[in-house]
């Protein structure tokens, strides 16, 4: 498959924030690429009223030629093929988008079927085969167990992406802001997209406050995440910022590398930095941190 390595697209441990949008709104979507989210997803089940889904298919087109020419990736999410997803499809990958998510995902046939359908889409409409992303949504405990063998399923998943509002409705959890009630859900999907090597998005957190936002971006950053999703386009800064290596990060990490390199040269094992012991894992993980500054533009200072 060619689609996480197109010389157009933003790889995918570079994308940050994914941001969801209503799907019929066209001044809104038109505006998007504005939010710096690495990832812009016209949003046809939820975000979409019933009656205005035809609408909202009909400008998919313009919609991801915009985005695309701005330099985001173009996403779009389907409602389950068992209920609309198929007119869904039919329609916007006249388009082309980069990205095809798919709500309510609970089982590897529902990936293997939408790959089928999307290889499908692609001959018919003139785009190369295996072009087209798969990004599954976990959205019930059903769906969270079967994480690795939906993010297995198809060469074409590139990431899967956690839910919210109906994680915690099907796991009978009343939402809260600290979203204790999601905690094993983020920390088992993240742990299962890791073994299936490929992208885990965090859930959006979906209370308005920024410093909210912020916080939680916080949380999924140390249980490994380093891509979020968002609803409200003022999150999408917040998210970038916690998604992104700081300087002083930086600082600490060459700080470790440099060290480190020292110790190794005089024949030791390791060597202590600001309290820490730095051993190779410790290294590698430094180095990696660096090598993802580097691509995001960070300072190297």
């Amino acid at each position: 498959m060619i689609s996480p390595m197109h010389p157009r697209r933003r790889p995918p441990p570079l994308r940050r924030c994914w941001l969801f949008l209503p799907g019929a709104e066209r001044a809104q979507l038109l505006a998007a690429p504005k939010t710096g989210a690495d990832v812009l997803i016209q949003e046809l089940e939820d975000f979409t009223p019933p009656e205005r889904r035809a609408e909202a298919r009909a400008m998919a087109p313009e919609i991801y030629a915009a985005w695309q020419a701005a330099g985001v990736l173009a996403a779009v999410r389907i409602n389950p093929l068992e209920t609309e997803g198929r007119t869904d499809l039919a329609a916007v990958m006249q388009g082309r988008p980069d990205i095809v998510l798919m709500s309510k995902v609970a089982e590897r046939r529902q990936v293997v079927a939408l790959a089928e359908a999307v290889l499908s889409l692609e001959y018919a409409n003139g785009i190369p085969s295996g072009e087209t992303e798969i990004v599954p949504n976990i959205e019930s405990a059903r769906g969270l167990i079967a994480t690795f063998a939906i993010a297995t399923a198809s060469p074409r998943v590139t990431a899967v992406l956690g839910s919210t509002e109906d994680m915690a409705a099907d796991l009978g959890a009343p939402r809260t802001p600290a979203a204790q009630e999601l905690a094993y859900a983020r920390q088992r999907l993240h742990v299962e997209c890791v073994a299936a090597g490929v992208l885990s998005v965090d859930c959006p957190y979906t209370f308005a406050d920024v410093a909210g936002c912020e916080a939680d971006a916080r949380t999924a950053r140390a249980m490994g995440y380093i891509a979020k999703s968002a609803v409200n386009p003022a999150h999408v800064a917040a998210i970038n910022a916690v998604m992104t290596p700081s300087s002083k990060e930086v600082r600490q990490a060459l700080a470790m590398v440099k060290a480190f390199e020292a110790a190794r040269a005089k024949g030791r094992d390791r060597v202590e930095v600001d309290g820490l012991i730095v051993e190779m894992p410790t290294y590698l993980s430094a180095q990696r941190l660096l090598a993802r500054a580097k691509a995001l533009g960070v300072g190297m200072r």
